[in-house]
């Protein structure tokens, strides 16, 4: 771990929504109780900085160091912190802190507080050499992922986590199958790490990407996908559960179509586009449509102690901070398969 005497931290700013990412050095300010400052070891790239930068998520806190998918060090420790460390390995998330008092915090639903703060959207991120955090809402990093290293768990923190809670809401409450099957629309950073969940639970899982993307779909048989095709195929059975992490509307819809009697589709992105009008025959029979907003400490801690048992693997494709705005063009033209990660070394 180095130290940063200057209290200078190199960052890639966003300063207008729709422009592309400038490198600048910003001091440091002082930490206030309860926060630590992490230098960052890496920061992985989601769909929702996408949407921050592209103008679909309204109201950013410009100027903005976007990133929120962050894993570093503790290098310095505000009033107040009890746990952690100098040199603890650290990962922030997006939810980023809570007013802990509204009736949302306080019956398990803080990922739905209004004045809830977000990582990379509403205070600054990870796209940067150092980060400061709230530690009551950052996860210190147990010896169980000793062997992976920092761009390995980066993904963990939001395609793990929002795709831990959407699976959840999928499985309703049952992880293990019962020989029930899991369609995966959105084969991306969250939609691979899901589909080794639910092939660890014995869901049978179908992975729908872009149409035409045959890379996709040898990704998603590599990992074990019974079946993997174009978002307008139709697999061959009817599933019990669907979830929806490519932010398009029409894609409900086409998942409910080939939805089973009484099962459910789950939105899982922060953002999508219009839904498009739709026949209450693909709804009817019990069937569920339902959203996932942002995520608890409960789903983090929850994912962060099963992803070592299950021997998660995110395959990432590693970028400099400096190369954000290619990582960030490569990522919107579905050029990746995987996660995309800023590494910071």
């Amino acid at each position: 771990m180095s130290s940063n005497e200057n209290n200078e931290n190199q960052v890639m700013i966003l300063k207008q929504q729709h422009d592309q990412l400038l490198e600048e050095t910003l001091t440091l300010r002082a930490l206030q109780e309860h926060e630590i400052l992490i230098e960052v070891g890496a920061c992985a790239i989601c769909r929702t900085d996408l949407h921050v930068i592209d103008g679909d998520l309204k109201h950013p806190a410009l100027p903005l160091v976007p990133g929120h998918e962050i894993v570093g060090r503790v290098l310095a420790l505000g009033n107040g912190v009890t746990a952690f460390e100098k040199g603890d390995r650290a990962a922030c998330a997006w939810l980023a802190s809570t007013c802990q008092q509204c009736r949302f915090c306080k019956s398990d639903r803080e990922n739905l507080c209004d004045n809830a703060r977000f990582t990379g959207y509403t205070i600054d991120g990870g796209f940067a050499k150092f980060t400061i955090a709230d530690s009551r809402f950052a996860y210190k990093l147990s010896e169980r992922y000793s062997s992976y290293s920092d761009e390995e768990i980066a993904p963990l923190m939001c395609a793990g986590l929002i795709g831990w809670r959407s699976f959840k809401m999928a499985a309703r409450g049952r992880y293990a199958a019962d020989g029930r099957k899991l369609g995966i629309y959105g084969f991306g950073a969250a939609g691979h790490l899901m589909l080794q969940v639910a092939n660890h639970f014995g869901w049978k899982t179908y992975a729908f990407t872009r149409d035409g993307d045959e890379s996709g779909q040898q990704f998603a048989l590599k990992l074990g996908a019974a079946w993997a095709g174009g978002s307008n195929d139709v697999p061959p059975e009817k599933l019990d559960a669907a979830i929806i992490f490519a932010p398009v509307g029409w894609l409900i819809p086409a998942a409910l179509k080939v939805l089973e009697k009484g099962g459910i589709v789950v939105c899982g992105g922060i953002h999508m586009s219009k839904i498009p009008e739709l026949d209450y025959d693909l709804l009817w029979e019990e069937r569920t449509v339902s959203s996932v907003a942002n995520l608890t400490r409960k789903d983090a801690n929850e994912f962060l102690e099963l992803a070592p048992e299950i021997g998660i693997n995110a395959k990432i494709t590693p970028y400099r901070l400096s190369d954000v705005n290619k990582a960030i063009d490569d990522l919107r033209e579905g050029r990746l398969n995987g996660a995309a990660v800023l590494i910071m070394s």
